[in-house]
């Protein structure tokens, strides 16, 4: 066993206050970045819906009629609650929907999308509008339970996909080459583009991490890995042992 004589590189003052700089920005960023952005949407929300709400039932007029201030005596208080505007929206919202599983709103849907149906403009926004609605926001039983490894673009090089459901009628009729399976390519770093893919079944390989590990492979184009800590500590010790050998 030999004893490594490379001299190690010593820390200056200034290099260990930009490691602690970026190991603080690593930490703030994603906390600053997500509050802001939660303020930001519920201001937007705020603003959109308080136009509809009548004076008389503001925050700050319920607030100074409570407290019996007017304008008059200069004792009126000054209110910008951030939040009840979302809460609003949430209220109405759920009641659409409600009104809108029942027969009634349904047929007042039907009526109403027959009639922007004959509008050639409105009705293509609306379709594209409606489609995107229904793809973000639909609640669905079916959903990737599965990721796996296929050949693509072609023989020896694999890709990331994730098993949809099992190819069934005129596709599986058409192709005649046993049993098939829907398979969903993401690409690299959007995950939710890609291409859908009739794989033979035996050609699919499943792995054992989840889909949300598997998202984060495709989205760091191969940068995090699952288990990457315990990888990184057995590299680690790996290299403390050659350079001690």
């Amino acid at each position: 066993m030999t004893i490594s004589t490379e001299p190690v590189p010593r820390r200056t003052f200034l290099g260990g206050l930009r490691n602690n700089f970026i190991a603080g920005l690593v930490v703030i960023a994603p906390i600053g970045l997500t509050l802001w952005l939660i303020w930001s949407v519920v201001g937007l929300v705020d603003s959109f819906v308080w136009p509809f709400v009548p004076d008389a039932y503001q925050p700050e007029q319920l607030l100074n009629w409570a407290l019996g201030y007017s304008i008059a005596d200069n004792s009126w208080i000054t209110v910008n609650v951030r939040g009840i505007g979302v809460v609003i929206f949430l209220i109405f919202t759920i009641i659409i929907g409600w009104l809108g599983k029942g027969l009634l709103g349904r047929s007042f849907l039907r009526w109403g999308e027959a009639l922007v149906g004959r509008m050639p403009v409105v009705r293509s926004i609306y379709n594209g509008v409606k489609q995107i609605a229904e793809t973000v926001f639909a609640q669905t039983e079916t959903s990737f339970d599965k990721a796996c490894l296929i050949e693509y673009p072609r023989k020896g090089v694999w890709a990331i996909g994730f098993i949809s459901t099992t190819t069934k009628g005129e596709l599986l009729e058409k192709v005649n080459a046993g049993p098939m399976t829907s398979v969903f390519l993401p690409t690299t770093p959007n995950p939710t583009s890609g291409f859908l893919l009739f794989f033979p079944t035996k050609d699919i390989m499943e792995l054992h991490m989840s889909v949300e590990d598997a998202a984060k492979l495709v989205i760091s184009a191969g940068l995090v890995y699952p288990g990457e800590k315990d990888s990184e500590m057995s590299v680690v010790d790996s290299e403390t042992a050659k350079k001690l050998c």
